[in-house]
């Protein structure tokens, strides 16, 4: 067995022939035996988290520049004989030890908790049959089964039928995206509609999800409360040494011994180390905690309260912070005389509840709370929505007479309706106008009573991820405390200008790739210029604050998906709002 690993994106560019050839599979599947060959060379499918002892987190407490010298200070005390001192040093050492370790481990068992799923389960063909396996089992080669609401096992390529699927947590896309034969789907997207044979192309930490979290361990970010109590403690030493040096030299005038002196050191020492300030902050830090987790913040790390406080930059992840990360109608277009309440009374006949397809479920939602009656309408049938003709349609009985609702891609309804030479031009402007501000919009169609082929367009559907309620609000605040808010995401450049304005942001937005094309040199110039970035990957969002930091920057990062964690984590203070995956 000799299949290769590659990145997942070669596999885009690669046909289904040659991706079978490079992993050495075929549609029928693996066999048992060769799974566990590739188990062993590639490894499972997990990302393999590392787990310290607790002894060994506890005494790493003991270690470090500010240890050490209250260490030093305890070790000179007891050759002194000053054994008082020396306990009262310990004992300051040892408080802001349990305390800084109490918190944390606290902390872990809340995100162990806040983490546990029920362990994810895939249909893979094994042997020529289908059968469940733990998602870990899966291995490059692996022909898996996706169907609606499965959570994506690993990154796979597409080799028969079609899916939509929600990649937000992964790309920060907060609209479905539908893919067919060919196409890459990631590991950790779920499936919104649809069904599809797929090849396992990687697992593990080679995946887009792998990849991303492999960028979380490189994550490190400076503490600035360490800084500070070095700084301090710093010229206090500085202090400490000049006067002990100009005491010494004065006691070897007056003949002292040097056990003399070696008192004046440790008297200088302890007097130049600030011995309790370490366990008065943690103590201090670990209340601020406490009361944060009434409001229903989990502090994960005690010294960033106080890097909170000093933060001049704030990176808002788009999807799910800024906005709802929820599908929702954001403005009707009625045409030929039909009112509002009509256009939303035939998409919501157009569409099925039961499917559970995101759209579906959007325009249903938005016809109920508009006051729409949908009870007058028998559905006689229902065809749902298919990529390759690009709307869903039903046959629908009112009053004893039957007609056609019609719902989809507006040029494909267009191209279906009569008479529409008049508004033609109109519904043009419009779907521009919707396109500049990154909406997605469906038209929405009926036939006359009885006439299922004299269709005529009765309206548009905006379609869009609308911002919070309270997000205007919280970045016009962020502002007045002198607080520079930078929006990113994965959304294209039209819906990231029309969130920025709606948010009071601001409208200089430039996609991600204008950076990526400059030198180290001009990206750090540039980068705080802008009030946010489209199109970014995890990786720019990571580099960003990055960046940020390079010019000296105290930098907040807010996000709720997996595509956020590498920034999150290297920023001074990262924030995972509210359902966050």
């Amino acid at each position: 067995m000799s299949a290769k690993i590659k990145n997942t994106s070669d596999f885009k560019r690669l046909s289904i022939e040659e991706t079978f050839k490079i992993l050495e599979t075929s549609i029928l599947g693996l066999t048992e035996s060769e799974a566990k060959n590739r188990i062993e060379k590639f490894g499972y499918n997990e990302i393999a988290e590392e787990k310290k002892n607790p002894l060994v987190e506890f005494f790493s407490r003991y270690w470090g520049p500010m240890p050490w010298l209250l260490e030093l200070a305890i070790v000179l005390s007891y050759v002194l004989e000053h054994y008082v001192e020396a306990v009262i040093i310990f004992v300051l050492l040892t408080i802001n030890v349990v305390i800084g370790f109490t918190h944390s481990r606290r902390s872990q068992r809340a995100l162990e908790f806040l983490k546990k799923r029920l362990a994810v389960k895939a249909k893979v063909l094994r042997e020529g049959k289908w059968m469940v396996k733990d998602a870990k089992e899966i291995v490059p080669g692996d022909i898996i089964l996706l169907g609606l609401g499965d959570l994506v096992p690993a990154d796979a390529k597409i080799v028969s039928g079609e899916l939509s699927v929600d990649q937000s947590a992964l790309t920060g896309e907060s609209l479905p995206v539908n893919l067919r034969s060919s196409d890459i789907v990631y590991s950790s997207s779920i499936v919104m509609r649809g069904e599809a044979k797929c090849v396992v192309v990687n697992t593990g930490v080679n995946t887009y999800f792998g990849r991303t979290a492999e960028l979380v361990k490189a994550a490190k970010p400076k503490s600035h409360q360490e800084e500070i109590m070095m700084g301090i403690t710093k010229y206090m030493m500085y202090f400490g040494l000049a006067a002990l040096i100009l005491t010494s030299a004065y006691a070897l005038l007056l003949n002292m011994g040097i056990l003399s002196i070696l008192t004046f050191a440790v008297i200088f020492l302890m007097g130049a180390i600030p011995v309790a300030l370490p366990a008065v902050l943690t103590i201090v830090q670990a209340v601020g905690a406490m009361e944060l987790a009434k409001e229903g913040v989990l502090v994960t790390r005690l010294d960033s309260i106080e890097d909170a406080a000093s933060i001049d930059v704030v990176c808002l992840d788009k999807t799910g912070t800024i906005t709802q990360n929820r599908l929702s109608v954001v403005e009707v277009i009625p045409f030929s005389g039909y009112k509002k309440e009509d256009v939303a009374l035939i998409a919501a006949l157009a569409s099925e509840e039961e499917s559970k397809d995101t759209i579906d479920l959007t325009v249903i939602s938005y016809a109920k709370s508009s006051g729409v009656n949908l009870d007058s309408h028998r559905r006689i049938s229902f065809t749902p929505f298919n990529p390759s003709t690009k709307r869903s349609e039903a046959i629908v009985e009112s009053k004893g007479a039957r007609f056609k609702a019609v719902k989809g891609a507006p040029q494909m309804i267009i191209s279906l309706c009569k008479s529409v030479g008049s508004i033609s031009q109109e519904a043009n402007v419009i779907l521009e106008r919707m396109s500049k501000k990154g909406y997605r919009t469906l038209a929405v169609a009926k036939s006359e009573n009885n006439d299922f082929e004299n269709i005529q367009l009765v309206g548009f559907l905006a379609l869009a991820d609308p911002i919070r309620p309270d997000s205007k609000a919280m970045i016009e605040e962020i502002k007045q405390l002198g607080i520079k808010p930078i929006m990113l995401t994965g959304d294209n450049i039209s819906i990231a200008k029309e969130i920025a304005r709606q948010a009071s942001i601001g409208d200089r937005i430039v996609p991600a790739a204008e950076i990526r094309a400059l030198n180290e040199t001009d990206k750090a110039k540039v980068v705080e210029a802008y009030d946010g970035f489209a199109e970014v990957y995890p990786e720019d969002k990571y580099e960003i604050v990055k960046l940020l930091q390079s010019n000296g920057h105290m930098v907040g990062m807010t996000g709720d998906g997996v595509n956020d964690a590498p920034a999150l984590k290297q920023a001074e203070m990262g924030i995972a709002v509210s359902n966050s995956t």
